[in-house]
């Protein structure tokens, strides 16, 4: 189960067989759990090595290990200082790589493992936050150019002053995606513990489907809300790029899901997946001034926090003033709601509310650009569900809908069977 490119290049890249190609490729924690997964890792890394190709392969922690490290923080403080945070924390990366390369090595294959600070990968200084702005490349190509495999620890990176960052729960996906761009990779893999991109979760509808391939701009919406296969900025960054990007399983020989730029056979789905995020909140802030600045005033403190805003409603009342209901990560809903009502008592305003017990359901799809009908049908699905809609938000390929937690896997089913996605042949159907 450890084989390279072979089957393929010609279904899913159209590489001519024999071609050398620069690939990066980034592992996931199930994929290096313990040393027998490395030594399954370094054998496939092997058998591309053998076919000519140059690697630059990325690996995450060793599963488990940064909630362990993060727990030994929390032990100590519920509120570590974030510099130490992050110097902690990013050694997952480092135990996992050293480790790879350890292995290849023994197997008799040059390689050299990397830490973010030694490549370098230059980022901002938002600590556990931070976005990468510059890479340097050349110790990555002198390497290449001496025949070595380089690994590198993602995840993380470096200040201009020296200091230690990372990049947020799945940064090793942005971090092989912005090396895989840095250098003009022919290819970015991204391998972890499941097949590829599939039609909904899986472990929610036993009847989900495999996707051939995905356009960037239906992954990065899907990523946005909810799909947990690739992290939203690495999608954001091969789709700027065009990285020609798939995500494959670490533990089958499965050709996986390609994604890629839109094209006519895209369009004509109506709807790719249906993606769930139990990890959201809602706030809303009622009677505030209807007038030009508030809502800087309410969002700029929660965008200076890094804190990521969703959905946002905003409702004009006859009475001058307005309300405003938006929705935050979960793991932000302390921090945001406090902000919240520091903002509410500023601005006078009349009652402030938090639900941490929500969901959001999405629809995306390429097709729904030209297919009208298609929200409606969402709607009416969910309705016949008795299930209520608290807030909705729509794009050019998707629509969202915010509903109670306790409906999501219910949602997921119903809306995967009213579009009728276990078939690929049907969900091409007019509405």
């Amino acid at each position: 189960m450890n084989g390279g490119l072979k089957g393929l290049e010609k279904i899913l890249y159209g590489v001519k067989r024999g071609k050398a190609m620069l690939i990066v490729q980034k592992y996931g924690g199930t994929s290096v759990a313990n040393l027998e997964r490395i030594r399954a890792v370094a054998e496939r890394i092997v058998n591309y090595k053998k076919e000519g190709h140059d690697l630059v392969v990325v690996v995450s922690a060793m599963a488990g290990e940064t909630d362990r490290l993060i727990n030994l923080a929390k032990q100590i403080t519920e509120n570590p200082p974030l510099r130490e945070f992050d110097l902690l924390v990013s050694t997952g990366e480092q135990v996992s790589s050293a480790l790879l390369s350890i292995t290849l090595q023994s197997m008799g294959y040059p390689s050299i493992a990397l830490l973010g600070y030694q490549v370098p990968i230059y980022t901002t200084d938002l600590f556990t936050k931070a976005r990468i702005k510059e890479i340097k490349t050349e110790k990555i190509k002198e390497s290449l150019s001496k025949g070595k495999i380089v690994i590198i620890a993602g995840f993380q990176g470096v200040t201009e002053n020296g200091d230690i960052t990372t990049l947020g729960r799945g940064g090793s996906d942005t971090t092989a995606v912005a090396l895989a761009a840095a250098l003009k990779a022919d290819l970015c893999e991204i391998y972890t513990d499941v097949e590829g991109v599939f039609t909904a979760d899986p472990r929610i509808v036993t009847n989900a489907r495999k996707l051939k391939k995905i356009s960037y701009e239906e992954m990065l919406e899907m990523a946005s809300s909810g799909a947990k296969v690739l992290e939203m900025r690495s999608v954001e960054l091969a789709m700027i790029y065009k990285v020609p990007l798939v995500v494959r399983s670490s533990f089958t020989n499965s050709e996986g899901t390609l994604i890629t730029e839109e094209d006519e056979e895209m369009e004509k789905v109506l709807v790719s997946g249906i993606t769930y995020n139990r990890n959201e909140a809602r706030i809303s802030i009622y009677g505030v001034p209807d007038k030009p600045g508030v809502a800087a005033k309410i969002f700029g403190p929660i965008g200076d926090k890094g804190i990521v805003v969703d959905m946002i409603i905003q409702t004009a009342r006859p009475d001058g003033k307005a309300d405003i209901t938006f929705t935050v990560p979960k793991t932000d809903y302390k921090e945001a709601l406090k902000l919240i009502e520091e903002i509410g008592k500023q601005l006078e305003a009349e009652r402030i509310e938090g639900d941490p017990n929500i969901a959001k359901v999405s629809i995306v799809g390429a097709g729904m650009r030209t297919h009208p009908g298609v929200a409606t049908k969402m709607f009416e699905t969910l309705a016949k569900h008795s299930i209520n809609i608290m807030m909705i938000s729509t794009s050019e390929i998707k629509v969202s809908c915010v509903i109670d937690e306790k409906y999501t896997e219910l949602a997921v089913r119903a809306l995967h069977e009213a579009f009728k996605l276990e078939n690929e042949n049907s969900i091409k159907e007019e509405i």
